[in-house]
């Protein structure tokens, strides 16, 4: 297999298919960062279209969009009846854009999302997500599968950037209100690794009463939620109280408390918290520019 870009991820990603005893070809701009792989076996190729030419999968992880497009500008005669694998990061536009050159040069595209950190690569903590060409998906699975867990998502190139997206969105706002918590408890000198258990369980009973939010989105009934929107932006009210007496800067708290005011002033605060969700959506056609059509999670 051909890795492309070696930065802290894909120096990962390479480890763990040498690991996974795969003949490994390697690309970086900058040939030193090369040797460490060299040294556990990798043979390191002098070009782009050398690396591509190697191995009947590629996987190309560099900085972004721009920077695929000129390494493939390189090897681009070596590309035809190969597969190509961008864990590159960018927007579902970028993913169904590059997925059209690279049909047009004969090869097959999957584009990728990380769902991982370097040093997690290779362990069951770590998914990737992919969409794209379904026979590339099943031809190359096993291989994929010794980077981290994988989920195909459809053939729609752009899936993978959207979940990412989505995933990410979900992650953001649970390590914001993380942060916000420990600055909260810190006015009292409690140590933030004295917190991480309790807020472990706590999340983690989130996560369960999320299956139940996605099924009042899904029916469209929020009449029976356990979890009012009224209620909530009493608490989210005195959270923010209580933030701004102690100092803390509640600025992060700002987009759900407005949701929140802006639900209970339509006439939902005796809905579901998941009601909220009417509020946030907007329709494929109400955004200029933008169709990401349905798509299908399967893992496989």
């Amino acid at each position: 297999m051909t890795i492309l870009g070696l930065g802290r991820m894909g120096t990962a990603l390479s480890r763990a298919l040498l690991t996974a005893r795969y003949r490994t070809t390697v690309w970086n701009r900058t040939p030193s960062k090369a040797g460490g792989l060299v040294g556990l076996g990798a043979e390191r190729a002098e070009t782009p279209g050398a690396a591509i030419a190697a191995s009947p999968m590629t996987i190309i992880c560099v900085a972004d969009y721009d920077g695929v497009q000129e390494v493939l500008d390189a090897g681009r005669a070596a590309l035809r009846e190969r597969t190509l694998v961008n864990l590159t990061t960018g927007t579902p536009q970028d993913a169904r854009a590059m997925a059209t050159r690279v049909a047009g040069r004969g090869a097959a595209y999957l584009d990728g999302a990380m769902m991982a950190v370097p040093q997690s690569v290779a362990t069951p903590s770590a998914f990737f997500l992919y969409s794209g060409s379904p026979d590339a998906f099943d031809r190359h699975r096993h291989t994929l599968d010794a980077l981290a867990t994988s989920h195909y998502l459809g053939n729609d190139p752009a899936a993978a950037e959207l979940w990412d997206f989505a995933l990410l969105g979900s992650g953001y706002a649970a390590l914001t209100g993380f942060l916000h918590s420990l600055a909260l408890l810190d006015t009292e000198g409690v140590p933030p690794s004295r917190f991480v258990p309790l807020v472990a369980q706590w999340l983690h009973g989130m996560t369960e009463y999320m299956s139940e939010l996605a099924r009042e989105i899904e029916s469209g009934d929020y009449s029976a939620g356990v979890s009012p929107v009224g209620m909530n932006q009493v608490a989210v009210e005195s959270l923010t109280r209580v933030s701004e007496h102690l100092g803390i800067d509640a600025e992060v708290l700002g987009p759900l408390r407005a949701l929140l005011e802006r639900g209970v002033a339509r006439g939902h605060g005796d809905e579901s918290f998941a009601s909220l969700f009417e509020l946030l959506r907007q329709r494929p056609s109400q955004l200029p520019g933008h169709d990401v059509g349905p798509t299908i999670a399967r893992t496989r």
